[in-house]
């Protein structure tokens, strides 16, 4: 039986917000305005488009559902059941068409390895105590020659002054709690555990927030922000 690689702590902190997930002027607004970047992101890369594809940390299914509107055949992994039954009743609004399981990454990679052309994992790995196994896990989900996404938080001091305090004391742009600084992942880090689990890393970019015209932007500098694309070995 496979141990979940679970903080209930952090299930439970997501679950008490799950009703807000999909209104962009809550504590998700970040999310959803992210969530157009990330998506062309991928897109350009991969193609969606009828491509079968898991986004695993699903949560309320802001990434899972536009996946899907671009015409991917979207799987949402996530353990919170009340994010997933928010996600759910979303597609009643939007028409889009997710399979959502309440399941762990590292079960949903037992039942169903090299199943998915595309796996996602964005801001999710800085909230499971173990990280390379959750990517281990997005890796054994992908087929030969798949794209597998990640987005995270560097390690540093400047990480800890943007997105501690600065985005949750100072810009009150989420609950203050929503990251503990030992928990982020330096580039070289997530580098390794991607080599370890069979993953070519061949790209790793910088999200930047400018809280003067407050927009995000993909560029060079991987100090706070980062999304890693890799292909796994044929």
């Amino acid at each position: 039986m496979i141990e979940t690689n679970a903080d209930d702590s952090e299930i439970a902190k997501f679950s008490a917000l799950a009703h807000r997930w999909w209104d962009p002027e809550s504590e998700f607004r970040p999310l959803h305005e992210i969530n157009p970047l990330r998506l062309d992101w991928i897109d350009q890369h991969c193609a969606l488009s009828g491509k079968t594809t898991i986004d695993i940390g699903c949560g309320g299914g802001i990434l899972a559902e536009s996946m899907a509107l671009r015409g991917a055949h979207v799987t949402g992994a996530d353990l919170s059941e009340k994010a997933l039954a928010v996600a759910k009743l979303h597609l009643l609004e939007s028409g889009a068409k997710v399979e959502y399981l309440k399941i762990a990454a590292e079960t949903i990679a037992e039942e169903r390895p090299a199943h998915y052309d595309v796996v996602t994992c964005m801001e999710m790995l800085e909230h499971v105590p173990d990280p390379a196994s959750t990517v281990r896990a997005c890796a054994e989900l992908a087929k030969p020659g798949g794209a597998v996404f990640f987005s995270t938080i560097n390690r540093n001091f400047k990480a800890y002054l943007m997105a501690i305090i600065g985005a949750e004391y100072v810009l009150n742009m989420l609950p203050r709690g929503t990251h503990e600084y030992a928990r982020f992942i330096k580039p070289a880090e997530l580098s390794r555990f991607a080599r370890e689990a069979g993953l070519d890393s061949v790209e790793i970019i910088g999200m930047h927030y400018n809280p003067l015209d407050k927009r995000y932007s993909l560029g060079r500098g991987t100090d706070v922000n980062y999304l890693m694309r890799c292909i796994k070995s044929a």
